[in-house]
C-alpha cells in the first residue's frame, strides 16, 4: 500500500490530507493517509475561543462566498447546513480620516458626496482611464500602481488601509500581480478600473435582478460566511472525517529526507516514517527548516518569505454603554492618522452569536509590518492603546468587562515584491523531488479559500504522481 504525509494540521493541511483521501478512494487506489501536526490542538490559526459568552475568532473569522472552493469542501463534508452568512451590516464598511468615521462608497453618486477623498483627490482618481500602463514584465509593488492609477490620496486613504487590513502589510514593498493579481489582469484587459468597474457593475446588477446575493461595491466580492459556532468548525469536521487513526498531533517534524525503501523519510522527534508522498501544509518558514538537509536552495528561497506580526485584542462592552452606531463591519485607519491600531471589526454585528444578550464584541488589529515592534507590548499597554483609540474613534470611555489577546509573532505571509518569481522558482526546483509539494498561504493566496484550493491542487497533483 502506498502511503502520503501531511505536514501541518491546520485548514490547508486537513483540506489537503482529506482531499488526498477522497480522491484516491475515487480512483480505487489504497492510500494511506498520515496527517503530523506538531501541537496538540488541530486546526492552526483557525481557533474559535470561547468565553464568558463570548465567541472570539483567534484568526480568521470566515470566508467569501464568492469562489467555491471552500463551499464545495463543505458540501463535500455535510457541513453547507451549518453555514451561517453575515448579516447585512458587514456590508458597510468605514474609514477613519480627519477625525471621522466614513463609510465607503458604494456607487457613483455616494462617492462623489462622499467627504474621505477630497475633490483635487476625486478628481485625480477621474483621471484614471488615461493613467499609463506598467510594463507587462514589471513586478509592481502596490504603493507604485496606486499613485500611478489613483492618485497620492487614494493610495493613502483607500489602498493603504485595504492592505493593511487584508495583509497586515505595507503598500510600498508589496506586490499588485501577488496579492491582487485580479487587479493588474483587469488593467491589462481593460486598461482602465474603472472601464472594468463599470462593466462588472453591470454584472451585479444582472446577478441581483436573478436573486442572487453580492456585496457592496466597497467591499469585497461575495458574502462573508462563517458557521454559528465559529470558523474553527470546519477544521474540527474535516479532523472528524479524516479520524483519530489517520491523525498524529504533538509530532514535531525535524526533517524531510531521502529515503532507500521509498522516496521519501520523514523525521520526527519520536522516530523516522517514510512515504510516497509529503505535502508540506506548513508555514514557509517552518518548511525552510524542515527541508534544510534535503535541498538548501529550496529552504533559502522558503526562508526568504518574510511574516508580518500581528496582535488581536478582543472587548466587550454592555451595548447601552456604547453610543456610537454599530451598523457595519467595521473600520481601518490609514497610517498617517497616527492611531495604535490598524483598525476594529464590530464582530457581534457582523455574525450573530458573538456576544451574550445585551452586548457587544469589538476586535481591534495592532500591528502589521508598518509596526512590527507592537507585537513585544505588555498586555496592559495594549489594553490602553486600544482604548485610548477606541474612545478617540467611537467614543467609548468605559472600560471593557471583557479582554482577550492574541499574540501572531508570524502571522501572515508578506507578498513583497518578487514573491511570484520565489514560487516558480519553487515550482522548478520541486521537479526534482517527485512526491514531495508545497502547499498554504505562504504561496499563492492568503485566504481560506485560497488555502482549500491550493489543498485540492496539492491532491490532484499527489493522485497523478502516485498513478504514474
Amino acid at each position: 500500500m502506498k502511503k502520503a504525509i501531511v505536514v501541518g494540521g491546520g485548514v490547508s493541511g486537513l483540506a489537503a490530507a482529506y482531499l488526498l483521501r477522497e480522491k484516491a478512494r475515487a480512483k480505487g487506489m489504497e492510500l494511506e493517509v498520515q496527517l503530523l501536526e506538531k501541537e496538540e490542538r488541530l486546526g492552526g490559526k483557525i481557533w474559535s475561543i470561547k468565553a464568558d459568552g463570548y465567541l472570539c475568532e483567534w484568526g480568521p473569522n470566515g470566508f467569501l462566498d464568492n469562489k467555491p472552493q471552500t463551499l464545495e469542501l463543505c458540501k463535500r463534508l455535510g457541513a453547507d447546513r451549518q453555514l451561517l452568512r453575515s448579516n447585512d451590516n458587514a456590508r458597510k464598511r468605514f474609514i477613519y480620516s480627519g477625525g471621522m468615521l466614513h463609510q465607503l462608497p458604494e456607487n457613483g453618486p455616494s462617492f462623489l458626496k462622499s467627504k474621505l477623498i477630497s475633490w483635487p483627490g476625486k478628481l485625480r482618481l477621474a483621471m484614471e482611464p488615461f493613467a499609463s500602463k506598467a510594463p507587462m514584465e514589471v513586478d509592481e509593488t502596490l504603493a507604485a500602481f496606486g499613485r500611478r492609477r489613483l492618485g497620492e490620496e487614494a493610495l493613502r486613504k483607500l489602498i493603504a488601509p485595504m492592505v493593511s487590513g487584508i495583509f497586515a502589510g505595507d503598500p510600498e514593498t508589496m506586490s499588485l500581480k501577488s496579492c491582487f493579481p485580479r487587479i493588474a489582469e483587469l488593467e491589462a484587459e481593460y486598461g482602465s478600473l474603472i472601464m472594468a468597474m463599470i462593466k462588472m457593475a453591470k454584472q451585479k446588477k444582472k446577478e441581483k435582478a436573478a436573486g442572487k446575493a453580492v456585496a457592496s461595491a466597497a467591499g469585497p466580492g461575495g458574502v462573508l460566511t462563517s458557521f454559528r459556532d465559529g470558523i474553527q468548525t470546519l477544521t474540527d469536521i474535516l479532523a472528524t472525517a479524516l479520524g483519530s487513526d489517520a491523525i498524529s498531533s504533538g509530532q514535531e517534524v525535524v526533517r524531510v529526507s531521502k529515503a532507500t525503501s521509498s522516496p521519501y523519510r520523514v523525521t520526527t522527534a519520536n522516530g523516522d516514517l517514510e512515504a510516497d508522498v509529503v505535502i508540506l501544509a506548513t508555514p514557509a518558514h517552518a518548511g525552510s527548516r524542515m527541508v534544510q538537509e534535503l535541498d538548501p536552495y529550496i529552504a533559502h528561497v522558503l526562508g526568504d518569505i518574510p511574516y508580518s506580526s500581528m496582535t488581536v485584542v478582543c472587548f466587550g462592552y454592555e451595548r447601552r454603554r456604547i453610543a456610537h452606531d454599530l451598523n457595519g463591519f467595521g473600520y481601518l485607519i490609514p497610517k498617517e492618522e497616527k492611531m495604535n491600531t490598524l483598525g476594529t471589526l464590530w464582530d457581534s454585528s457582523i455574525f450573530e452569536s458573538r456576544a451574550p444578550q445585551g452586548r457587544v464584541l469589538l476586535r481591534s488589529m495592532l500591528g502589521g509590518a508598518c509596526f512590527p515592534g507592537y507585537i513585544k507590548l505588555s498586555d496592559m499597554d495594549i489594553t490602553d492603546r486600544v482604548r485610548a483609540d477606541l474612545k478617540t474613534i467611537m467614543g467609548i470611555k468605559d472600560e471593557p468587562s471583557f479582554v482577550r489577546i492574541f499574540r501572531h509573532e508570524q502571522a501572515i505571509p508578506q507578498y513583497t515584491v518578487g514573491h511570484g518569481h520565489r514560487v516558480e522558482m519553487l515550482e522548478e526546483k520541486l521537479r526534482q523531488y517527485p512526491g514531495l509539494f508545497l502547499t498554504g498561504n505562504s504561496y499563492r493566496g492568503i485566504g481560506l479559500n485560497d488555502c482549500v484550493a491550493a489543498a485540492n491542487r496539492s491532491a490532484d497533483a499527489a493522485i497523478r504522481h502516485l498513478m504514474r
